[in-house]
């Protein structure tokens, strides 16, 4: 059984989930919908759904999907077997196999789980005892391994199809980083009227922090440097 929960951060939902179904955050696991973020961290809203373990037992009534939440089912069509579902086709395979051999080979094995699927779009969640050796500084080794396994995805029946690859929701908790970190630059920066430039980021992450500050007045935003780790700029331009 599946409840949805919201905070003002993703803390404060799993809260919200402990004291409505009266159990221990260990006897659920926590899936990330959506975050919303306003200018220095007002407004903000982190959505999530909370999955029973299979030993849970029932949920009380005041904790009914009704109940948590009023913001209707996210518009993305994931399958109801979707979490933690299991590889359907050859594509899938391919997928699943290629990353359980690399994280082997790099002495880190994982077992793979599809989170999601989606038309143009498959999440892949890595799990295992060396997560962090998966996840690298600051996102570096599964960046490197979401490019490979696209490639070899591309090679085997998947053109078209995006695969996103995560480990311990890493992605869900850097862009919440790199949002609030940005809008606090920008804040320091139109207070001082100067410019400040940003650690070197991958294109998802640069088009993140575009995003979340290009409708700040005053305030602007542009990429510098070469290759895929580019650094971005928040100037003023008032």
């Amino acid at each position: 059984m599946a409840y949805e929960f919201e905070g003002k951060t993703e803390s404060e939902a799993i809260e919200h989930a402990v004291e409505s179904l009266g159990m221990e955050q260990s006897k659920f696991d926590v899936e990330v919908l959506d975050q919303q973020s306003g200018f220095l961290g007002m407004n903000r809203k982190v959505r999530i759904r909370v999955h029973l373990h299979g030993d849970a037992g029932a949920a009380p009534a005041e904790a009914s999907p009704a109940r948590t939440s009023a913001t209707p089912e996210p518009t993305r069509p994931r399958t109801q077997s979707s979490y933690q579902a299991e590889p359907e086709n050859d594509f899938e395979h391919a997928i699943v196999d290629y990353l359980k051999t690399v994280t082997d080979m790099m002495g880190a094995p994982c077992s793979v789980q599809i989170m999601y699927r989606e038309a143009s779009k498959i999440g892949l969640r890595l799990d295992g005892a060396e997560n962090g050796i998966i996840i690298g500084r600051k996102g570096q080794t599964l960046d490197a391994l979401q490019t490979l396994v696209n490639i070899v995805g591309g090679r085997v029946g998947g053109d078209g199809i995006k695969v996103i690859v995560d480990s311990e929701n890493y992605r869900g908790r850097r862009e919440e980083s790199l949002v609030r970190m940005a809008q606090q630059v920008a804040d320091e920066v139109k207070e001082s009227r100067s410019s400040r430039l940003l650690e070197p980021m991958n294109p998802f992450e640069r088009r993140l922090i575009h995003t979340a500050l290009n409708d700040i007045t005053d305030i602007g935003t542009k990429s510098e440097g070469d290759g895929q780790y580019k650094q971005v700029r928040i100037f003023f331009r008032g």
